[in-house]
C-alpha cells in the first residue's frame, strides 16, 4: 500500500510541475517587483513593507490561497544634490516570507536579500541583487483519500522536503522607465534536505525566469499612464505573459487592467492613502476553462512606508 501511496504522490507532483508554475501567481506584481527580482531591494528612500492575501479560483475545492510579507530598506542612501548630479550609490537589504496552499500541498518560503544600486548617468540607475533562503514543500497526508482506510499514513502528519533557494536579478531604472531580468529557484533540487535513502517523492524546484518592463508618461500634469509587461518562463510549463496598464490621478489614486495570456482578465484599483499607508485590490476574471467552476480570484495588498522622513506618498521608483 505504501508503494501505491508514493506512486500517487509522485504523479500529483509531476502533474503540478508540468501544468502549473510552482511560484505563486501575483496580479499586482508591478506594485511589488521585489517579489520577483531581488535587485529591487532598498530602491526607495524608506523601508517598504507589504502584506498580501490572494485567493485564487474562488469556489474551486483546494484552490490556491497565498499570503506574503515583504520588507526591504536602503542603507546609506543619499539623494543627489540637484537634478544635474547622479543619484548616490547605496545598498539595500530585505526579507520575504510567503506561504501558498493548494489542496494537500503547502509551499512556504523565507529568503533574505541584498542589492547594490549605482547611477550610470544623471537619469539612469542600475542595481544587481541576490536572495537566498529555504523553501519547504509539504504534503498533508490527512487530506488525501486512499482506498485503504487502515493505511497508517492516513492518520495525519506531513511529508516534508526542504530545499535551499537562490534568486538573482538585475534592474535598470529611471524616473520614467524600468527593465528587469531575474532568475528564481536557480538551485533546483541541488540542495535538497531530504534524508539520504528516503523513499518519499521528491518535491523538486523548478527554475523560473522573469523579464519585466514598464514606462511612465504624463499626458497631463494630473495623470500618469504606466503600461507594463512581464514574461515568465519556467520549463516545461508554457511561457506566461502579463500585459497591464495603470492610470494614476494626482499621484494618489489609480485604476488599471491586465491581461494574462490564456488565463485571466484583471481589474485593479488602489490608493496611496498617506505617507505611511497604501491599499490596493484586484479581481481576476478567469478566461480559461476553469471559469466553469471558479468565481474568479481576489487579491489585496496593504503597504507601509516606514521611516519615510521625506513623507513621500507615491513611490518614486516603483509606481
Amino acid at each position: 500500500m505504501r508503494k501505491v501511496f508514493l506512486f500517487i504522490l509522485t504523479i500529483v507532483t509531476v502533474a503540478l510541475q508540468a501544468n502549473a508554475q510552482q511560484r505563486p501567481q501575483y496580479s499586482q506584481y508591478m506594485l511589488n517587483n521585489f517579489l520577483l527580482n531581488p535587485a529591487i531591494t532598498g530602491i526607495e528612500d524608506y523601508t517598504d513593507i507589504r502584506i498580501s492575501n490572494r485567493r485564487q479560483w474562488v469556489g474551486l475545492d483546494g484552490a490556491p490561497v497565498t499570503y506574503y510579507l515583504t520588507a526591504h530598506t536602503p542603507i546609506n542612501k543619499g539623494a543627489a544634490s540637484n537634478k544635474f548630479h547622479k543619484e548616490l550609490a547605496h545598498h539595500g537589504v530585505g526579507v520575504s516570507f510567503h506561504t501558498d496552499k493548494t489542496g494537500p500541498l503547502r509551499r512556504t518560503g523565507l529568503t533574505g536579500s541584498y542589492a547594490y544600486h549605482m547611477a550610470v548617468t544623471r537619469s539612469i540607475n542600475v542595481s544587481a541583487g541576490a536572495a537566498a533562503g529555504i523553501i519547504r514543500n509539504s504534503i498533508n497526508t490527512s487530506e488525501l483519500q486512499l482506498t485503504n482506510p487502515g493505511d497508517p499514513l492516513l492518520g495525519g502528519g506531513n511529508i516534508n522536503n526542504n530545499v535551499l533557494d537562490l534568486n538573482l536579478g538585475l534592474w535598470i531604472y529611471s524616473k520614467n522607465f524600468s527593465v528587469g531580468v531575474a532568475g528564481a529557484q536557480l538551485l533546483e533540487d541541488v540542495a535538497s534536505f531530504a534524508p539520504e535513502g528516503s523513499t518519499d517523492p521528491a518535491l523538486d524546484l523548478q527554475r523560473h525566469y522573469f523579464v519585466t518592463g514598464s514606462y511612465r508618461f504624463s499626458p497631463t500634469p494630473e495623470l500618469d499612464v504606466v503600461p507594463s509587461v512581464m514574461v515568465k518562463l519556467a520549463s516545461p510549463s508554457p511561457a506566461s505573459i502579463d500585459a497591464s496598464v495603470r492610470v494614476l490621478y494626482n499621484k494618489q489614486f489609480w485604476v488599471g487592467g491586465s491581461y494574462r495570456h490564456n488565463d485571466a482578465l484583471v481589474a485593479m484599483v488602489g490608493v496611496y492613502v498617506s505617507p505611511l499607508l497604501d491599499i490596493s485590490y484586484s479581481y481576476d476574471a478567469t478566461t480559461s476553462t476553469l471559469n466553469k467552476v471558479s468565481a474568479g480570484t481576489h487579491e489585496v495588498v496593504v503597504g507601509f512606508k516606514v521611516f519615510n522622513t521625506r513623507r513621500i506618498i507615491c513611490p518614486q521608483w516603483i509606481w
